[in-house]
């Protein structure tokens, strides 16, 4: 089963999931003169990180709309990254975040569970219902996974997320329970389920109780760096070292801007962040 490597890889090169959120704005102008178009460019760059950085994290996130807003070529990209990534033995988690009806939530599953968009896990969203998510569970009996969003890291959080229910439970709470249940079904060797959570690092309110909660529960910890989450709260949400991938996007694929020679070394920054990133987060555990 996919949850059962994605253990494996964070006991072996930490927590950090990179995010391939990649804008034609984070690549050096220099690069993107050496590619005919804004899609190339983004493929050939992802492919200098994933060389530079797969045996120093967990996964990589690849966040669907910075492709779809190129279009076709960007699509053609984001094909492209998801199939290097698997080529070189990594996980690879499609930021897609659907929620929708059966038959329509039937055809997300299929798209980005096989053909052309293949990932080893995917975003959901199930303020629509748990039901939005049954037309994915198939996938998850045969080794597939899903991260459910559950409590996120944007300050609109609290309009929905935060309220509390006449049984005197929030919002997020309740469906981590459903989340929880629904994954005992589908559950690894490691002791983790198929079915994750989304969890943003930024508000670390109740969190022993919610960890103790998903016992079970793989956690994707959005948040970190450039939207505020410290690595002391990253490390919060983990247990034993383990049981969750602390995602950084921005702050990896922009690392280079810090340094003077950056255009030309960019792979070799965004390593050097990953590595930083991991080594403070691990010594917070």
């Amino acid at each position: 089963m996919n949850i059962d490597k994605l253990f494996k890889n964070v006991a072996k090169n930490g927590v950090v999931c990179l995010g391939l959120d990649t804008s034609p704005a984070y690549i050096p102008e220099e690069f993107k003169k050496n590619y005919g178009t804004p899609g190339k460019a983004v493929f050939a760059f992802n492919k200098k990180l994933i060389d530079a950085t797969h045996d120093v994290v967990a996964c990589y996130k690849v966040q669907i709309a910075y492709y779809e807003a190129l279009g076709l070529d960007g699509l053609a990209a984001y094909a492209e990254t998801l199939k290097y990534i698997k080529s070189v033995g990594q996980l690879v988690i499609a930021d897609i975040k659907r929620g929708d009806i059966k038959e329509t939530a039937e055809m997300y599953a299929k798209a980005h569970f096989s053909g052309d968009f293949e990932a080893d896990f995917v975003t959901l969203n199930p303020y629509m219902g748990m039901d939005t998510l049954e037309p994915f569970e198939p996938y998850f009996a045969k080794g597939k996974g899903c991260f459910a969003l559950m409590r996120t890291s944007n300050t609109g959080s609290f309009d929905i997320q935060y309220l509390t229910t006449d049984i005197g439970k929030k919002v997020y709470e309740i469906v981590g329970e459903k989340l929880q249940k629904l994954g005992k079904k589908y559950m690894g060797e490691c002791g983790y389920s198929s079915v994750g959570a989304v969890m943003g690092a930024t508000n670390t309110d109740e969190i022993k109780k919610l960890r103790e909660m998903l016992a079970t529960t793989f956690l994707l910890i959005p948040g970190f760096g450039a939207q505020g989450g410290s690595a002391g709260d990253a490390a919060l949400f983990l247990k034993d070292g383990n049981g969750g991938v602390v995602n950084s996007s921005r702050a990896i694929l922009t690392a280079y801007k810090k340094h003077p020679d950056g255009s030309e070394r960019f792979e070799h920054y965004a390593r050097e962040e990953t590595v930083r990133m991991r080594d403070a987060i691990g010594g917070c555990l």
